[in-house]
């Protein structure tokens, strides 16, 4: 290719946004490469080509040292024929001293897809008789023994300068503190011992695109310094080979291919793998793509870290390069060194990273033990809430409470997302596009772009939920990224590398895998702390049901008592009364009356008192019961009773339930009774009883105009004996609302009110539309208490 600008202006860039698809679509048919390999460059056989470069021979043996194929070059050296050389012992062929290394080696080591560098060998081919020094490896690959043999060092120990090459670089190693600092180092002593014109190196991210993180180059060469390579320069399976072959060298790019005689292995019956071969031969494909590149001769040393594929350190000349064996051994050895460095440096980073989440994960379990409700815990350290996931936003999400942090989406978009989250995952879960996977989160991208959810209940919707924006990214690649299809569809090699910028966007940063294994141990921190609070609640709980008890037979035991005094004292009231009235004075008839008028009420308050304790005392008897018949036979009595007033009854449609018809009634009845009660100081009343259809549920209410509560002393209105008005304006005893509440939780339901003072109130209760019972089956009530959202 020719040279490109390693830097053109920017008017000379192409602007791209990956939804778009490339601007010459048109012109030529090609394929975005957004990091996928393409289909045809991911199943090439290149472990597989049928030959090698020329520049060494090679053999391959059986476990006795009979040539099964050769390298058709070995002619070159041996001056035979080398069509009949399969069947031939190695010793015949090429002379004893080959032949007993090989022999030693291939019985003392272990060469399982592991080369072994046996020694520069003295090598006298038994047809010519001169000797000629190689540098022989040997290695066992799919039950065969493979032999590399190429020109040997001048010397005889071909690692005698290898101590001067690496000295430097190990020291170096050692001093750097960053792996941007180390791949810096690297690049530039490798092309010090190397002497290539360009040497590069690179990281692979999670897509398979590599991207150079540090450079060193002659003037000459055009510079691809932080640039982007597509997945698909280096397809699957050539990344599979590099991590079993550290390293691989194309000594000349215009090398014609020496192949194996005969082409298929007579022992396999199929080619020869020769994955752990340094000689392979490379793909054509590969070789243009150098070509296109402006590069002659290439040289590739892995980077593994942690058993992965981490990057590579790519050399690059302008002119055919054959690296001696020694530079080589050197080279890859620095290789390794560099991976452990790369491994350590990484390691320790994300060491302290994970021991200050923890830390901030102790500050957030610590606040959270010290409230009663964990989401006020979390609420008073919400820096330290956003700071755990490094995001701009966090929701709280607790018995359909949602509770916001920082920059959030709206109540109504968390509450939806979490019913998407419990139908569609499990455990921790996060995503850097949360509109690939969720669309409504489209209109959220400046504030959810990518979302960490951790779910904190096995059975209700309960999340602790961090936002991340979207973070727009400009990858400035080393040539537009694509593949071009030749005229037979099969892909070709680009042939620009001239920097091209893509915009890519609806992308968060993204999570560390760190993060999720500490947001795993918070999950299951909050989960002990709730657990711990279920349980004190549970046992406190007993202690009351009791209590209750007690409570119970103890009102029951009195209000009963009581029943026979206050009614005799109310009836020698009367007769008292009756016969001596007209004798008594009246201030006398006064006190009796005021004493007829308190018996009376006492004995109310112990008949509601008996009802109420006996509520929790008697079995339901679940049946279907029809609210509309019930409230109008109510709305009946009350207009039989008449007292002069005129009350506007509103009565909508009401559903059919299964429930006690005669607690139902009691407590209907409660309700219906304060509205007409608190509405006698208007002129005009009106009283509507309604129904509503919510979830699993029904609801039913009653309003009505009259003189209404505030709303601040809302939470007292269903407890025994509380009252909002005074007892000169409003006759009651304080517990038919206590009744009502008791009622509707016996049969799985809720009770709550809204008001304003002066403009009326509106009592509410619910019931199951399907009626349970405590072993989960239809009919019969339940014991399981349903969550208060009033």
């Amino acid at each position: 290719m020719s040279e490109a600008e390693s830097d053109p202006p920017i008017g000379a860039r192409a602007l791209h946004d990956v939804s778009q698809g490339p601007p010459d679509a048109e012109a030529r048919r090609r394929t975005l490469n957004s990091g996928v390999a393409s289909k045809d460059c991911d199943a090439e056989p290149i472990h597989i080509p049928g030959g090698i470069q020329p520049h060494g021979f090679l053999l391959v043996l059986s476990e006795d040292l009979r040539i099964v194929q050769a390298s058709e070059n070995l002619a070159s050296l041996t001056g035979e024929n080398v069509d009949a050389l399969p069947g031939e012992a190695l010793h015949a062929v090429l002379g004893a001293a080959l032949a007993q290394r090989i022999a030693q080696a291939a019985a003392t080591a272990a060469l399982d897809d592991a080369p072994l560098y046996v020694g520069p060998i003295d090598v006298t081919p038994s047809s010519c008789g001169q000797s000629t020094r190689l540098d022989v490896t040997v290695h066992r690959h799919d039950g065969v023994l493979i032999v590399e043999m190429e020109a040997g060092s001048a010397t005889g120990d071909a690692f005698a300068s290898m101590y001067p090459l690496v000295r430097t670089f190990a020291r170096g190693l050692q001093e750097e503190q960053t792996v941007q600092a180390l791949a810096e180092l690297a690049v530039r002593e490798m092309r010090a011992i190397t002497g290539f014109g360009r040497v590069m190196l690179y990281s692979f991210d999670e897509e398979g695109r590599s991207h150079v993180l540090a450079e060193d180059r002659d003037d000459s060469y055009p510079s691809f310094l932080h640039q982007f390579f597509p997945a698909s320069d280096i397809p699957r399976q050539a990344r599979a080979l590099y991590l079993k072959n550290r390293i691989r060298l194309v000594a000349d790019v215009d090398y014609r291919p020496a192949r194996l005689v005969p082409a298929v292995n007579p022992v396999t019956g199929r080619a020869t793998d020769l994955t752990f071969a340094t000689l392979r031969s490379f793909s054509p494909v590969h070789l243009e793509y150098m070509r296109n590149m402006g590069t002659h001769a290439s040289m590739s040393v892995s980077i593994v870290v942690r058993g992965q594929l981490w990057g590579l350190v790519s050399c690059h000349d302008q002119n055919a390069r054959i690296v001696p064996f020694a530079t080589r051994v050197a080279v890859e050895h620095l290789g390794h060194m560099l991976s452990l460095q790369i491994e350590a440096k990484e390691e320790r980073a994300e060491g302290e990273y994970l021991a200050a989440l923890r830390r901030t994960m102790g500050r957030l379990i610590s606040a959270m033990g010290e409230h009663e409700n964990f989401v006020a815990g979390l609420q008073s350290v919400s820096n330290d809430v956003l700071s755990f996931a490094r995001s701009a936003g966090a929701a709280i999400v607790f018995d359909d409470r949602v509770t916001l942090l920082g920059s959030t989406p709206d109540e109504d978009t968390v509450r939806a997302l979490t019913h998407w989250l419990a139908d569609h995952t499990t455990g921790v879960w996060s995503t850097d596009s949360l509109a690939r996977e969720w669309p409504p989160a489209k209109a959220h991208v400046n504030r959810a772009c990518g979302v960490l959810a951790v779910p904190v209940s096995q059975i209700f919707r309960n999340y602790l939920l961090w936002f991340r924006p979207e973070v727009m990214q400009t990858i400035k690649w080393a040539g537009e990224p694509v593949k071009i299809e030749g005229a037979d569809g099969a892909s070709a090699p680009r042939t620009s590398f001239s920097p091209w910028l893509e915009t890519v966007r609806g992308h968060s940063a993204l999570w560390r895998q760190g993060e999720l294994e500490i947001a795993g141990e918070l999950r299951g921190a909050l989960l002990n702390i709730v657990l711990r609070r279920a349980e004190e609640r549970a046992e406190l709980a007993t202690e009351l049901t009791r209590a209750n008890k007690e409570l119970e037979a103890f009102s029951y035991s009195v209000s009963h008592d009581l029943r026979a005094p206050l009614r005799h004292i109310a009836g020698y009231g009367d007769l008292l009364r009756e016969q001596e009235g007209e004798r008594m004075s009246e201030k006398s008839r006064r006190f009796l009356n005021n004493m007829l008028d308190s018996a009376r009420f006492a004995g109310t308050l112990v008949d509601d008192l008996l009802t109420f304790s006996q509520m929790g005392r008697a079995a339901l008897r679940p049946a279907p019961v029809d609210l509309g018949a019930l409230v109008r036979s109510i709305v009946q009595e009350f207009d039989l009773e008449g007292s002069g007033r005129r009350i506007e009854w509103v009565i909508g449609a009401l559903p059919r339930v299964t429930g006690d018809a005669a607690f139902l009634q009691l407590a209907v009845r409660n309700l219906i009774s304060n509205a007409v009660k608190y509405t006698r100081t208007r002129e005009s009343a009106k009283i509507e009883i309604f129904a509503t259809r919510s979830g699993d549920e029904h609801v039913i209410g009653v309003r009505d105009n009259g003189v209404g509560f505030d709303m601040k002393y809302g939470a007292k209105l269903f407890g025994v004996f509380q009252r909002l008005h005074r007892a000169e304006e409003f006759e009651g005893t304080g517990i038919g609302l206590a009744n009502v509440r008791r009622i509707i939780e016996r049969h799985e339901g809720r009770t709550w009110a809204e008001g304003r003072l002066g403009e009326g109130a509106v009592f509410y209760f619910s019931l199951p539309v399907v009626f349970r019972n405590a072993n989960g089956t239809q009919g019969a009530p339940g014991t399981k208490s349903r969550r208060d959202h009033a």
